[in-house]
């Protein structure tokens, strides 16, 4: 018996940007419902590309992509994208910019407001609603950022380092709640990072990327039960995972492109 249609499925996928190299090469892939995958690998592998390609912002050039069982372009209002800068309005308050998916569907004011009330006090900033984004920290823009992408209930969040430009104590936190709040919406997730460590707490699945052009390595399985705490960092056997990974990461600086 065949399982469930897979959320995210590559089936030897590459990418080019016109006449130029090739960007990503034989990808294949499957992410089933519920998996949190990192991608992680050294720039120019095609992290971010591999979000743009789901997302639907970017075509494929050669191979198939299969998005919730239909086309990129047409799983749009089933995904959200969550970028590394914050990407907030700044003339539009902190309730104003999460009501923003909302207004550009149609929804009736009073609705948008509910909804983007919940959200904000979903990632611990009811008390910040009226804010514009020169009012809040780096950490408080990226939950404003969160809480926009959840108010469509999506079903794939795509994130492209959404925490790469906070201090670590930051991020640490948030990535803490991120998981929280996947315990409680159950969305799949294909995380981009840099940070061996985020990708060992965050991930049931790690993809180590090599480069030019940009292939899949190796991948690592991380089965640590969720939810999962903080303390997990202080663990050995999380360490153990950290290293794993690292040794992928250090055997494709070794590798030789062919």
């Amino acid at each position: 018996m065949e399982g469930p249609e897979p959320i995210v499925k590559f089936t030897a996928l590459r990418k080019r940007y016109g006449s130029g190299p090739v960007v990503l090469d034989n990808l294949t892939l499957a992410a089933a419902e519920g998996d949190f995958i990192s991608l992680i690998g050294p720039s120019g592998c095609g992290k971010s590309t591999i979000l743009k390609l789901v997302s639907g912002l970017n075509p494929v050039s050669e191979g198939q992509l299969a998005v919730l069982g239909t086309t990129p372009r047409q799983a749009r209002d089933r995904q959200a994208f969550i970028f590394q800068d914050a990407t907030l309005l700044p003339w539009l308050t902190a309730r104003r910019n999460v009501e923003l998916p909302l207004r550009l569907r149609g929804s009736p004011a009073a609705e948008r407001r509910a909804k983007a009330r919940e959200m904000l006090a979903l990632v611990g900033l009811d008390h910040a609603q009226d804010y514009f984004p020169r009012q809040l920290s780096g950490g408080m823009r990226m939950r404003v950022s969160i809480a926009r992408a959840l108010t469509l209930s999506p079903r794939l969040l795509l994130l492209d380092e959404p925490f790469g430009a906070l201090d670590e104590m930051t991020r640490n936190r948030l990535n803490e709640e991120l998981l929280a709040l996947r315990e409680r919406w159950r969305f799949t997730a294909l995380f981009v990072t840099h940070s061996v460590s985020e990708a060992v707490f965050l991930s049931n699945r790690i993809m180590v990327m090599a480069a030019h052009p940009g292939r899949l390595h190796g991948e690592v399985r991380v089965d640590f039960p969720y939810p999962r705490a903080g303390e997990l960092r202080g663990r050995p056997e999380f360490q153990a995972k950290v290293n794993e990974v690292s040794r992928l990461l250090h055997e494709v600086e070794e590798t030789v492109s062919p």
